[in-house]
């Protein structure tokens, strides 16, 4: 019994850094401690002593106000996450942004029911909305998590309302998926299935606040860049 209690709370203390990390990703600015105790739901001792652990594993950081953020020790966990994927899309995501001035990002399946972002690239000459890897949401919301859906038999789907699902047929029919305002408020995405051998499925997607051209010529560029990437993975 003594066992198994300490095996609990060891899980469940563990469960809450992973949280953390969590909310520091989604988070758009630095947080303080009560922040991070109140998204978490425990007093603020117990988040401070949460931080005090990831900072000295260099996880989490905390600026001179005190307030955290993810710290730089999580760019050697995450060099190492689906690594040849990433080497694989950059190139291509990056010839996408700068042809058409947008970010261009890949996301993946993740725990069934999420979409992350793995990789984005920016245009260099033009101002561009920043959406940094790591964020998630779930595959219900949003042109990449539709996408993703999208590319998914309906048996793997999650729970899906009647507008959705109908939704999904009209979006089956032209190939592509759209969002407005569904992840972040005042961003448009235009996205599209991307299936790789011994990959998780995924989606390829521009985002930015208003589209410069038609939906469907954005979707048909970023069509043409899941054949090059199949191509280069030798599908």
């Amino acid at each position: 019994m003594v066992a198994d209690d300490g095996a609990r709370a060891g899980s469940q203390t563990l469960s809450r850094g992973i949280r953390i990390l969590e909310i520091l990703a989604d988070a758009d600015h630095a947080l303080s401690i009560d922040e991070v105790a109140a998204e978490l739901g425990v007093h603020r001792s117990v988040a401070y002593r949460l931080l005090r652990t990831l900072e000295h594993h260099g996880l989490a950081s905390r600026d001179a106000a005190g307030r955290i953020a993810l710290g730089a020790g999580l760019a050697a966990l995450a060099a190492g996450v689906q690594r040849d994927l990433q080497q694989l899309a950059l190139p291509e995501l990056a010839e996408v942004a700068e042809e058409l001035g947008m970010t261009c990002l890949l996301a993946v399946l993740l725990d069934g029911d999420e979409a992350v972002t793995l990789v984005s690239a920016s245009p260099r000459r033009t101002a561009a909305v920043s959406y940094r890897p790591g964020h998630r949401h779930p595959i219900t919301r949003g042109g990449p998590g539709k996408a993703i859906l999208l590319g998914l038999p309906e048996s793997r789907w999650p729970e899906v309302p009647d507008a959705l699902r109908a939704e999904m047929t009209e979006s089956r029919a032209r190939g592509y998926t759209v969002s407005h305002d569904e992840v972040v408020p005042s961003l448009q995405s235009v996205a599209v299935p991307l299936t790789l051998p011994g990959q998780p499925p995924a989606a390829i997607a521009v985002i930015h606040v208003s589209f410069p051209l038609p939906e469907a010529e954005l979707a048909e560029r970023l069509l043409s860049a899941a054949a090059n990437l199949r191509r280069a993975s030798g599908a």
